[in-house]
């Protein structure tokens, strides 16, 4: 961590504690006078009980140490290793280890003429890194059978898990400030895993039931924000968003890039598999219309960082998963949620797609709680949105072609004077529906859109690939029909009750709007799997 970096997290930092409390004055000047001491040791990140990114791809250390000096690094376990860094410049050091299999426990040591930093029980396996805000941050306690879940903690002591603490900054940082360091890496253990996030855990444990080897777990997030607080200044500037816009609620956690800069860019330099996310609600009424833009680009600009920041060990097109937005207000009638939801595909309705390529997506409309504790804006089933990433994952990931990981999307749709008929690109589970279905009625051959007419269509009849809506006297010709949704509401069904499912009945089919006289203006939407 360089000296300006220093002097600003100082600087912050004691803004805050004359807000907040002056009992923490002596702790911070403490550590300001310290964290550039020239002591060799790891970055903060590191340390006991870690993972590490396991081959194919080279697993990268870096710390502080005395300026000028080269640092030799070894690698004891099942596998030995020893590689030498530069002479440390600025203070830090940097080395790419050998590829090495998943396995352990190893000893990482560094070593120069004057001291030795160790670390230990350290294992090989696949790095996931989970941000977002509140849903991704609701804590294992508070899921539904948290106590059961907990009870499986011990069977599970190769899923490691890492959380940064809540920070912020109006630079990117080198590296995580050690008293942001929420929790270091650890064994799992049941009050460990009790304040973790529940939707991290669940997707780590249930990739080790499948991987069957060591998976490390970064949780970096908070409650309330918006993506643009997760977006460099690169990403913002591509959507048109300006650096110094302000998120309605005037929080320092909620401005522009100030989470990117103090809590994921500090990770660049670390080699990861791949990231998981959830987020989107603070955005339903904040640069709602931009977020089709500012997600992608969010993803896109994490995976150059990290590509570039671990020097080209993270893959330049690392895996992305993702939840689309569950429930909030039940019988709403605002389209901020449907919308996001959308945007959030990039308009496409699915992924992966063209413009977000090795995403995938996890479906959560399905699963509300109106009895949530505390708000309805926070389901507590986060088992199924986890599994539906792993499944996800497995796919995109790890390759694996016989996972069905997408619920069933339109692949033609064809009207007739009396019905609607579409056909899906896979065999379906269908339920009887009466509203889920909405057309557009209108004489103008343009979008349809909130303020258009929308008429329920219920479902007449259905086939093992597609669905059949009845529109009779619904417009007052079937040429009036100008658009069809499905689940186009904030609250769109009952817990697990959607109308059409895959055919196991486990993947929802995720809200789509397709218009008539739309770019490409035909009814056919052709789903490309990439």
């Amino acid at each position: 961590m360089g000296n300006d970096e220093i002097i600003t997290f100082c600087s912050s930092q004691f803004s805050q504690i004359v807000r907040e409390s002056r009992m923490k004055l002596v702790f911070i000047l403490v550590v300001c006078f310290h964290i550039s001491d020239g002591k060799l040791r790891f970055a903060s990140y590191y340390g006991d009980h870690m993972v590490l990114q396991k081959s194919p791809e080279s697993a990268v250390l870096w710390g502080y140490g005395p300026e000028g000096v080269v640092i030799t690094v070894y690698l004891s376990g099942p596998t030995q290793q020893q590689r030498s860094a530069e002479a440390a410049k600025d203070g830090i050091w940097r080395v790419s280890l050998d590829p090495v299999e998943a396995g352990g426990p190893y000893s990482v040591t560094a070593t120069c003429e004057s001291s030795t930093a160790t670390l230990t029980d350290v294992l090989f396996g696949d790095i996931w890194l989970c941000g977002g805000q509140s849903n991704m941050a609701f804590q294992t306690s508070r899921i539904f059978n948290s106590l059961e879940e907990l009870n499986l903690v011990a069977k599970y002591p190769d899923v490691r898990p890492f959380m940064v603490a809540r920070d912020w900054s109006g630079t990117e940082l080198t590296d995580i400030h050690y008293i942001r360091v929420k929790l270091p890496w650890s064994v799992p253990s049941s009050e460990v895993v009790a304040k973790f996030s529940a939707v991290c855990w669940l997707f780590g444990r249930y990739l080790h039931d499948t991987l069957k080897y060591p998976i490390g777990l970064i949780d970096s997030c908070w409650g309330g924000t918006p993506v643009e607080a997760w977006s460099s200044s690169r990403a913002l500037q591509q959507c048109g968003l300006d650096y110094n816009d302000e998120f309605r609620r005037p929080y320092p956690s909620n401005k522009n890039s100030v989470l990117w800069n103090a809590m994921i860019h500090p990770l660049v330099k670390m080699t990861i598999k791949g990231a998981i996310w959830y987020q989107g609600e603070s955005n339903a009424n904040y640069h709602q219309d931009k977020y089709n833009c500012s997600f992608p680009a969010m993803i896109d600009d994490w995976r150059m960082a990290f590509h570039r920041g671990s020097g080209g060990n993270t893959a330049a097109d690392f895996p992305f998963g993702f939840v689309q937005l569950s429930t909030y207000i039940k019988y709403s009638t605002d389209d901020s949620f449907p919308n996001i939801r959308w945007h959030q595909t990039a308009d496409f309705g699915f992924a992966p797609n063209l413009r977000m390529q090795k995403t995938f997506m996890a479906v959560a409309m399905d699963l509300p709680d109106e009895t949530s504790k505390g708000d309805a804006i926070h389901p507590r089933e986060k088992k199924a949105v986890a599994y539906r990433l792993t499944l996800g994952a497995r796919a995109v990931a790890y390759n694996e072609t016989d996972v069905l990981f997408q619920g069933p999307f339109p692949s033609q749709i064809l009207s007739t004077a009396t019905y609607i008929n579409i056909t899906y690109d896979q065999t379906l589970s269908v339920s009887p529906s009466t509203d889920t279905f909405q057309v557009c009625c209108s004489q103008i051959q343009a979008p349809c859109g909130p303020g258009s007419v929308w008429v329920a269509a219920p479902v007449g009849r259905w086939n093992p690939d597609s669905v059949q809506l009845s529109i009779s006297n619904l417009c007052s010709s079937a040429e009036e029909v100008m658009a069809i949704r499905y689940a186009w509401k904030d609250w769109p069904c009952s817990f697990k009750a959607c109308p059409v499912y895959s055919a196991s009945g486990i993947l929802p089919a995720p809200p789509f709007i397709i218009n008539r006289y739309a770019a490409p203006t035909t009814w056919k939407h052709s789903r490309l799997i990439l």
